[in-house]
């Protein structure tokens, strides 16, 4: 994928949450267009920052169980929203400070979400596979959380 190509997924995204801009229902239908776009993924969804407790709390997900608090800076997602920056984990098990959620997941991609300057929270993908996230998915999953932000308020 280019940089100026917008995947399919992306593009169905964007038309998916036309003129609607409710959070709760554009995350719900955002990570149910990753899950079934990507079948290798174990758990697709969201955390949402807390500002009262600082920590991130569970959002509209699909998969398995999920922790339901994560404390800013701790793990693979509390560390990509204290920092900011997307991870991309090829093993969390080697990922010191790992927090397993769920033992089957053993790769995990974390992309944080702002908005006008807004620290909202994050996006975080498991997959069952050692190193199943490429750059090129990375790349994709930033588009994806640029235009997810284009619809929310």
């Amino acid at each position: 994928m280019s940089t100026t190509e917008t995947s399919l997924m992306n593009q169905q995204l964007d038309a998916l949450l036309y003129e609607e801009t409710n959070l709760i229902a554009n995350l719900a239908n955002a990570s149910a267009l990753i899950k079934t776009t990507d079948t290798n993924l174990n758990w697709a969804g969201f955390y949402l920052y807390n500002s009262k407790t600082d920590q991130l709390d569970l959002g509209p997900f699909q998969g398995k169980v999920a922790c339901m608090h994560i404390k800013s800076g701790a793990g693979v997602v509390g560390t990509a929203f204290d920092e900011q920056s997307s991870r991309r984990v090829a093993d969390v098990h080697q990922f010191p400070g790992h927090i397993a959620c769920d033992s089957a997941s053993n790769s995990e991609l974390v992309v944080p979400i702002t908005k006008d300057g807004r620290k909202i929270g994050v996006l975080d993908l498991d997959s069952p596979d050692l190193d199943h996230f490429s750059a090129a998915a990375e790349a994709e999953m930033v588009e994806f959380v640029t235009i997810l932000t284009q619809h929310i308020d």
